[in-house]
């Protein structure tokens, strides 16, 4: 069974938003929907759990198919400070060339998210 994923792409002057558990491999913020809880609700609940930051705007981008989800993958904005919580220990943000661990399923999404902005 593959699960409904909502994932959040909160793309900042510092980088992409990326957050880790204790194992520092990091993901694009997001999560599982629930039951009747639509992914883009989902990407946003799950980005003010990860990391407190409050959605102010949101675009989707695509879908992605992954082994174990269906992502729907949303360009959002998003206002605070960023601070790990919930299950979180570390925010970070990725650019090309930093040297973070990025899990399969992120680096997908993210050079697909690229090659769309890069084409507008």
């Amino acid at each position: 069974m593959r699960y409904r994923r909502g994932t959040a792409i909160v793309d900042t002057p510092r980088g992409i938003l990326v957050a880790a558990g204790k194992h520092k491999i990091f993901l694009l913020p997001g999560g599982v929907a629930k039951k009747s809880e639509s992914r883009k609700r989902a990407a946003i609940r799950e980005l003010r759990e990860e990391t407190r930051l409050k959605a102010y705007s949101y675009k989707y981008l695509f879908s992605y198919h992954s082994r174990y989800a269906r992502h729907k993958i949303f360009l959002i904005k998003a206002k605070g400070y960023a601070r790990p919580s919930h299950e979180i220990r570390y925010i970070d943000y990725w650019k090309p060339g930093k040297n973070i661990i990025l899990s399969h399923t992120t680096k997908i999404i993210i050079n697909k998210y690229l090659s769309l902005k890069k084409e507008k």
